[in-house]
């Protein structure tokens, strides 16, 4: 599997007048690799409108730029193969020029991932699409990782009644099968079908010096030494490109598909209810599904039911995510956090996030909901919005200034109090740019392991630099 396509930002800059917001060095591509590029079949483009499209995700910081005219970093030109052999060439040709590449999905990513921090070439590889085949015996689709979440539905769907890969993330309408791999994404119905990486059997995977390799799937099981699959998921194109009442029901055995559960907060902007909402859905054989719905009634016993049309509510507004651009053009910062952790850990550590997210200067809400959930702990997301107080000097530059230094604040307090209690600093956001600082902390000695095993697998460092907190030979990340 690869990664695929860019898509744009919620605020649409336009191909002109963009001014690269990250500092640092730029590498260009020499025209001789891009003839040798063009040779092979690959398709180069270093229009402006293409290289804007390439330069920017859904990280929040983004979209405060792009509504500047601003965009994080564009990369010197943007590749798109068609094919696994295309891939290869792209990579062998950066990997001899030492020139950098960023490989992109769906760019639905919120952490920067897919940010060209340093130019060279952005790889769209969204050639690499749809079902290439389903195994009905075994029930193994073998599928493109530039493949958009609605298109692989559409294409099970159309092989026969009650096919699903079971994974419906929030960014389904804009996120590729690679991006979820590339992060170790969560879907909405996780707790039934589990994350991507329980899911994924093996990968085709293309490494910084054009070499292509598999892993697993040729078995359900097998005892053959460390998984390569797991060792590719979730490292975010930095090693090779990729062709919760809630802890009781699960303690009993029930895993419903949808088990999420709102603060007050977020259950009134959500749902407009003054208590804690814990929405429930399920989704199986019948018989499966009434012994679930029975365990959570009576784990819910003594808790007022609520109108059923609240979970209709919720899959009706789950993937929208249209206030995100007018929110920072009205100057409010507002983001999301997702951590993971026990359930011994979790009620003390998410009172103590939203308590001192509440104190920074300028939050103007704070709130959590539980999402994804498993016997032994659970996914927190964290929301907050802030505004820059009144009466503060200065024009838009001091007023973007102000933005970075609370989003930033945010995220050191939330990090502070994730680490604090050994918490996971991501559930399925993945590390990206914006996390990097925050990972060697987090894995301790491991950071060192991880960082040979990059040196060795990208000798030249040219796979996605500045990203998951690794040094970059291009120069210092620009969002330390």
């Amino acid at each position: 599997m690869t990664v695929g396509r860019v898509a744009s930002s919620p605020v649409d800059v336009g191909p002109g007048g963009l001014a690269e917001h990250l500092g640092g060095a730029r590498v260009e591509v020499p025209e001789t690799l891009l003839e040798r590029l063009r040779d092979d079949g690959v398709v180069v483009s270093s229009e402006p409108s293409a290289r804007a499209e390439a330069a920017r995700d859904w990280w929040p910081m983004s979209i405060a730029w792009a509504a500047r005219g601003q965009v994080p970093a564009r990369p010197a030109v943007v590749a798109r193969p068609a094919d696994t052999a295309g891939v290869a060439s792209v990579l062998r040709h950066c990997h001899d020029a030492g020139v950098p590449v960023t490989p992109s999905a769906g760019a639905s990513g919120v952490c920067g991932g897919s940010v060209p921090v340093f130019g060279g070439l952005s790889l769209d590889l969204t050639g690499l699409s749809g079902l290439y085949d389903l195994d009905e015996t075994s029930l193994l689709a073998d599928v493109g990782a530039g493949t958009f979440g609605p298109e692989l539905e559409a294409a099970l769907s159309a092989r026969g009644t009650g096919y699903t890969l079971g994974h419906w993330p929030q960014s389904m309408d804009i996120s590729t099968v690679g991006g979820w791999v590339a992060c170790r994404g969560a879907g909405q119905y996780s707790t039934r079908y589990g994350k991507i990486e329980d899911l994924v059997v093996g990968l085709e995977v293309v490494l910084a010096d054009g070499t292509v390799v598999t892993t697993d799937g040729a078995a359900p099981r097998s005892a053959t030494g460390p998984s390569l699959t797991q060792l590719f998921l979730g490292s975010e194109g930095t090693l090779g490109v990729v062709t919760a009442a809630c802890r009781r029901i699960l303690r009993r055995g029930a895993t419903p598909a949808v088990l999420r559960l709102y603060d007050v907060t977020e259950s009134q902007r959500n749902f407009d209810a003054g208590t804690c909402v814990l929405v429930i859905l399920d989704e199986a054989d019948p018989v499966v599904v009434e012994s679930t719905l029975k365990v959570c009634d009576e784990e819910c016993e003594g808790a007022e039911r609520l109108d059923d049309d609240l979970v209709a509510r919720w899959l009706h507004e789950r993937n929208d995510t249209s206030a995100l651009g007018p929110l920072w053009k009205a100057n409010i910062v507002v983001d999301t956090i997702e951590i993971a952790g026990r359930w011994s850990v979790l009620a003390l550590l998410s009172h103590e996030v939203v308590s001192t997210l509440q104190g920074i200067d300028g939050t103007l809400a704070a709130s959590v909901h539980q999402s994804h959930a498993y016997r032994d702990g659970a996914c927190l997301y964290f929301t907050f919005g802030g505004r820059r107080p009144a009466g503060g000097a200065g024009g838009d530059e001091a007023e973007l200034a102000w933005q970075e230094t609370y989003y930033r604040q945010a995220w050191d307090a939330t990090m502070a109090s994730v680490r604090r209690h050994g918490a996971a600093i991501s559930h399925h956001h993945g590390i990206g740019l914006n996390r990097g600082r925050f990972l060697a902390d987090a894995l301790g000695p491991g950071f060192a392991v991880l960082q040979s095993i990059k040196e060795a697998l990208d000798p030249t460092g040219i796979l996605n630099p500045g990203k998951l907190g690794f040094a970059s030979r291009f120069g210092p990340t620009p969002w330390p």
